[in-house]
């Protein structure tokens, strides 16, 4: 039986792209998921999939921006399972331009979900992992985490903040709870129809030709849960063969 039999999973912007790949994995191979996304018809639809198949899954209304929203969600999983085992902070956007462009409405979209969507998935799901002595957080940051390129520099600070809250949060919490850092590189996802700046809408075509699938994340994502609780794996890079 692998490790991940039994877990209770939370998964955030679930209704596409690496959520639902996710999502599917990690029902597949045995663990209860619980998908959290504002599009609910979307939820509907993949939760119907998954039970079709014989695996466990349940869905919620999820704006990860508001802060209540996420607290009721992880709430009614500890309720109705006991317990919460992963929270996988997976909800981004990306809407890329360059900063003279001055688009402060998208900038702001950005800090509000690629970060603290993060840190609302943390603050209502810490205080249940440290009462009953376990979990995981698995925050799924970017390449962009990792260096900056012209249009993305305020995408790339929310994913490079990412890495920082996941990093403290592990010297914090590390006896007890695990914690990992996914950082994709470029992937099928629905991440670039939020780009409205046609510059940007250019460059990311060009560079999305060499895109892997979602569900290499998902595999990256059920790798690091289902390692013995005593093995953390902190961070790991998924990109393209091809890339640069």
């Amino acid at each position: 039986m692998s490790n991940i039999a039994g877990k209770v999973v939370v998964i955030t912007g679930a209704s596409s792209g690496i959520g639902e790949a996710t999502a599917r994995l990690l029902a597949q191979n045995g663990a209860h998921v619980v998908l959290g996304a504002r599009r609910t018809e979307k939820l509907e639809a993949i939760t119907s999939a998954i039970r079709s198949e014989g695996s466990l899954a349940d869905y919620r209304l999820l704006d990860v921006t508001k802060r209540d929203q996420m607290e009721e969600l992880i709430n009614y999983v500890k309720n109705r399972f006991g317990k919460v085992d992963v929270i996988v902070n997976n909800a981004g956007v990306m809407p890329l331009s360059k900063l003279e462009a001055v688009k402060v409405d998208e900038w702001d979209r950005m800090i509000d979900v690629n970060v603290r969507g993060v840190l609302h998935g943390i603050a209502a799901g810490l205080p249940i992992m440290k009462e009953q002595g376990f979990g995981q957080f698995i925050n799924i940051s970017s390449i962009g985490g990792h260096t900056v390129s012209p249009t993305a520099a305020v995408y790339c600070a929310t994913k490079f903040a990412v890495r920082a809250i996941s990093e403290g949060l592990r010297m914090e919490v590390g006896d007890d709870i695990r914690v990992t850092i996914v950082s994709p590189g470029v992937t099928e996802s629905e991440l670039a129809d939020s780009i409205t700046d046609d510059e940007a809408s250019q460059v990311m075509k060009e560079y999305r030709k060499n895109a892997i699938s979602p569900d290499a994340i998902a595999r990256t994502i059920l790798f690091a849960i289902e390692q013995p609780a005593d093995v953390d794996v902190n961070e790991i890079i998924v990109r393209p063969t091809a890339a640069n």
